[in-house]
């Protein structure tokens, strides 16, 4: 099999379309044609099939796709270690983080990272788990930096930190005024991530279990980093990181709401492929976060 047939191939896989293929890759839609034919001749099977005005992997195809893009990983990571060979920390470290640990973690991982070598080149990309996840799968990332989720086959995560999750509201807010309950905030409005986003999920069914209301949401958004900044300066609750709420990085202005049974706690993680190549500039970025977390902790 020629490997430029197998890149053709998963891109036609991905857009499910030999028109919208042809433009991606800048090639004819004849010279797609004929590149799938020959795969499939190879093969001994068919790799599409039909499906209204576009075309969908048959079954055959789907196993053809997991190889492919498993060369091509192959392949990348040779191209990788080999030019790795003799250059020490260098080269380029694409690493996918989510919003919290992209503001506490990575500011000190990427100084001192540049500060012991200055040649390596960083591409960061903040999102949630959900939109790096597919990256990391695509090798469009070389590690994710995140929250700790089922154990996957093919993947290996390792431990940076536990983070926590707390109600947290401004200082000058009357909640501060005596012990409030879990009731007691159901008075309140907040400013919360939309449903699905783990942490708004866990509050949720936090108030489900004690058969409560679920909260008021009046600011509903996926800017994490807008959070904080919001509920200073108005009368919502919020649930956020209680790394904002402590240490040299805490947000001025906001304070914990001290309540039983709203407390997330979760594992952050970094995580990357098992059987991928991990040059020693990203094994450094690795073991930088691990320390940026230390010292985080002992500040």
């Amino acid at each position: 099999m020629d490997l430029r047939d197998l890149r053709y191939f998963e891109t036609i896989a991905q857009l499910e379309h030999l028109g919208r293929a042809a433009v991606k890759l800048h090639r004819t839609q004849p010279a797609l044609t004929s590149s799938i034919r020959r795969l499939e001749a190879d093969c001994g099977v068919a790799l599409f099939e039909k499906s209204g005005r576009g075309i969908r992997l048959t079954a055959a195809g789907k196993v053809l796709l997991t190889w492919a893009q498993r060369m091509r990983f192959d392949v990348e990571d040779a191209k990788r270690e080999l030019s790795a060979i003799g250059k020490g920390l260098a080269g380029h470290v694409r690493i996918g983080i989510v919003p919290t640990a992209a503001q506490f973690l990575l500011p000190s991982v990427a100084r001192q990272l540049l500060a012991d070598a200055p040649e390596v080149t960083l591409r960061t990309v903040v999102g949630l788990i959900d939109t790096l996840r597919p990256m990391l799968r695509a090798g469009e990332i070389d590690m994710m930096v995140g929250t700790e989720g089922p154990d996957e086959a093919g993947y290996v995560s390792r431990v940076l930190a536990q983070d926590a999750i707390v109600v947290a509201a401004s200082a000058k807010h009357e909640l501060f005024r005596g012990r409030p309950t879990l009731k007691d905030l159901t008075a309140y409005r907040w400013a919360l991530q939309p449903p699905g986003a783990p942490t708004r999920d866990w509050l949720d069914h936090t108030f489900d279990r004690k058969r409560l209301p679920r909260p008021r949401v009046q600011v509903e958004s996926t800017m994490l980093l807008m959070l904080p900044a919001l509920i200073e300066q108005t009368g919502l609750l919020s649930f956020i990181s209680r790394h904002h709420l402590a240490g040299p990085s805490a947000q001025s202005g906001l304070k914990e709401v001290s309540v039983k049974d709203a407390v997330m706690l979760r594992r952050l993680v970094v995580t990357y492929r098992s059987h991928s190549f991990l040059s020693p500039a990203a094994s450094r970025v690795i073991d930088l976060f691990g320390a940026a977390r230390r010292k985080h902790v002992e500040s």
